[in-house]
């Protein structure tokens, strides 16, 4: 016969288990983020910023593990592993992107963006942002535009301060074909090659020399494997913050909402880098030997590569292209 005195501490006792049962803990989620560069760079000051703001925002449900350095492999093979859903989310150049979502390469023109506030202003406004929705054709999911800055050329070679001075270099580039075609009507012989390669070729001499912006060229520690570097700035070069769909299509709005916010955390600290490097980069790649020509004939290489505007607005539309190049 039960007691009369247990009744209340087995109510209890059935009260504490039922709130268990109807609430457990919420199960922590790990996602896998990739990006080429080292997680000093401007890459790795992106992922760090989605990394915390996601932590935050969902209370530690998700938490971001981030591959630097290729790890998780080139970046063609992370796009097709987002698309497979065996990786969570990127930050990729559009380089690679481009080979997936053609339109991007509109961004990878010449001389197309004057500075950085101009191309900041094209990609957070109508153009940018229905840009970012091309991604969902192909199976992406694109959350914000990243920054790397404008584009410089390093080599072994020589002092590069014109057009002419540049031909004949062997110059590693992206799978870009927007880039290749500009580099070959001025005579640099272009080697698409994916960035993993890209120290061992310098240094056995496969290639003469590269190019990149500053916050790649002091993050990578090319200063050690170049010995010129020549202020062009004739690419301006955004990248994309990017999840899996697999991973997207799972969350819910409110959940959507903190992967977006993220991302913006993201893309504005790769902007803070940029603004950083642009100020201090040149100073220090002086200081770690070394030799730059800040003084270059922009014009020469403009010229040198309009023949080719021909073929982009054969490629692109030749209104969007004037559209970006009109914004102000």
């Amino acid at each position: 016969m039960r007691k009369p005195w247990l009744a209340p501490i087995l109510a209890a006792f059935t009260a504490i288990a039922g709130v268990g049962a109807a609430a457990p803990a919420a199960a922590e989620t790990t996602l896998k983020m990739a990006y080429a560069l080292s997680a000093s760079s401007h890459y790795g000051a992106g992922g760090e910023a989605f990394s915390k703001s996601l932590e935050a925002s969902s209370k530690g449900k998700f938490k971001v593990q981030q591959f630097a350095n290729s790890a998780l492999g080139g970046e063609r093979e992370v796009i097709e592993g987002l698309q497979l859903g065996t990786i969570d989310a990127a930050i990729l150049s559009t380089g690679a992107t481009l080979n997936f979502v053609p339109q991007t390469g509109v961004f990878d023109i010449p001389f197309l963006m004057r500075d950085l506030t101009h191309a900041r202003k094209v990609l957070d406004g109508k153009i940018g942002q229905d840009m970012l929705s091309e991604f969902s054709k192909r199976g992406l999911v694109a959350l914000a535009w990243g920054e790397q800055g404008f584009r410089h050329l390093t080599n072994s070679k020589r002092p590069v301060a014109s057009a002419a001075d540049a031909k004949g270099l062997k110059i590693r580039t992206t799978e870009n074909q927007i880039h290749i075609l500009a580099f070959r009507q001025i005579g640099i012989l272009p080697t698409p090659m994916a960035w993993p390669e890209v120290a061992t070729a310098l240094q056995q001499g496969t290639i003469d020399g590269q190019e990149n912006p500053l916050s790649v060229i002091t993050s990578a520690k090319l200063s050690q494997l170049q010995k010129h570097l020549s202020l062009t700035g004739h690419v301006y070069a955004p990248t994309v913050i990017m999840v899996s769909p697999t991973v997207y299509e799972g969350l819910s709005d409110a959940e959507k909402q903190q992967f977006l916010e993220a991302a913006r955390k993201a893309s504005q600290a790769m902007r803070d880098f940029v603004d950083n490097v642009e100020k201090t980069g040149v100073e220090q790649l002086k200081a770690e030997g070394m030799e730059i020509v800040t003084k270059v004939d922009r014009k020469s290489f403009e010229d040198a590569m309009a023949p080719v505007y021909p073929e982009y607005y054969k490629k692109f539309d030749k209104a969007l292209i004037e559209s970006i190049r009109n914004t102000r």
